[in-house]
């Protein structure tokens, strides 16, 4: 059993920065890629960045050049650095932790852009 903990999400000023933290239990973690989802009030969940298991990482397009996602093997932690943060960035944000055939999901953490 795969359990998934969100931490960092907060209110922050347009242009500001927070970090996020997905801890992982268990040992499957080097084995597994992981994501970040995001879900708006009203929008479907999207994915923003990906990163597997051999640090190769992936942006939506929206995110690109303002967020960073890494992973800490030693800590079984994956995190989203985000910068620059807009209004349309505000959402629930999930980790997913992937390892075929299954998939994971945390309870979310909510990051709120305002000013």
């Amino acid at each position: 059993q795969v359990q998934l903990v969100e931490s960092g999400g907060d209110l922050v000023q347009p242009g500001g920065s927070l970090r996020l933290s997905c801890a992982a239990s268990g040992s499957r973690f080097t084995r597994a890629n992981m994501d970040w989802y995001r879900q708006a009030p009203g929008k479907q969940r999207e994915l923003v960045a990906t990163i597997t298991t051999d640090g190769s990482t992936n942006y939506a397009d929206s995110v690109k050049g303002r967020f960073t996602i890494s992973r800490d093997n030693s800590k079984n932690t994956v995190y989203l650095q985000m910068n620059s943060l807009k209004p349309e960035d505000t959402a629930v944000y999930y980790c997913n932790l992937r390892i075929w055939p299954r998939a994971y999901w945390g309870q979310g953490t909510q990051v709120t852009v305002s000013s």
